[in-house]
């Protein structure tokens, strides 16, 4: 009688299941609070909450089964976990950087001219608020002229409105002088750090890149 190819391959691997399962009975052992070696067919209870092995007829090890962790065990490995995690968290948004920095620039000569670009920007408004405050101080010299002839007495609502007035802006442009002296630290920076950080970039091979 002729066995057909289907069922030679069931004839095989039913062979080959049967050569290599161990079907016979099991074995748990485990090493109780004094060390003593304990086993039973079924899980002893003093291997309960501990690790223990699970041998097979031909007692060799067939499974080892971990202890269950301890409270400041699954603490040390969610605090792992989520080291891990922001680890990660980090190296993606540093490769996001990396990415957006190698598209803004084409070269270190890209990165000098932005950078003088802003600073310019930045310079030229610490000049205009300069030049405003000159302004506003002069048309102030008017009023303090005006107020000379009230020595001693109310000034007149207009001049006392005019002083305040200038006084205000002078100091909302000294605020902005200010805020753009701290502008240019941020932008020398910011330049400074994507140079450093393109030249290493431009060091890796293509391939080693974002």
């Amino acid at each position: 009688m002729t066995i057909s190819l289907r069922a030679r391959c069931l004839l095989l691997l039913g062979m080959l299941l049967a050569s290599t399962s161990d079907a016979g009975p099991r074995i748990f052992c485990c090493a109780d609070g004094s060390g003593r070696q304990v086993c039973g067919d079924i899980l002893p209870t003093a291997c309960y909450g501990r690790a223990y092995r699970e041998l097979g007829e031909s007692g060799s090890t067939a499974r080892v089964v971990e202890a269950p962790l301890t409270v400041e065990q699954k603490a040390q490995r969610a605090a792992e976990e989520q080291r891990r995690k922001e680890q990660e968290r980090l190296a993606n948004e540093q490769k996001r950087k990396d990415q957006a920095l190698l598209n803004t620039y084409g070269s270190e000569k890209d990165i000098e001219a932005m950078r003088s670009r802003a600073d310019r920007d930045l310079v030229a408004a610490i000049q205009a608020a300069e030049e405003r405050i000159v302004d506003i101080r002069r048309k102030r010299k008017r009023f303090e002229d005006e107020a000379e002839f009230y020595k001693g007495r109310e000034l007149p609502a207009d001049v006392a409105k005019g002083l305040r007035d200038a006084d205000y802006e002078i100091g909302a442009q000294q605020s902005v002088i200010e805020s753009k002296k701290k502008d240019r630290e941020s932008v020398r920076k910011k330049y400074d750090d994507d140079l450093r950080r393109y030249v290493e970039l431009s060091k890796r091979p293509p391939s080693a890149r974002p």
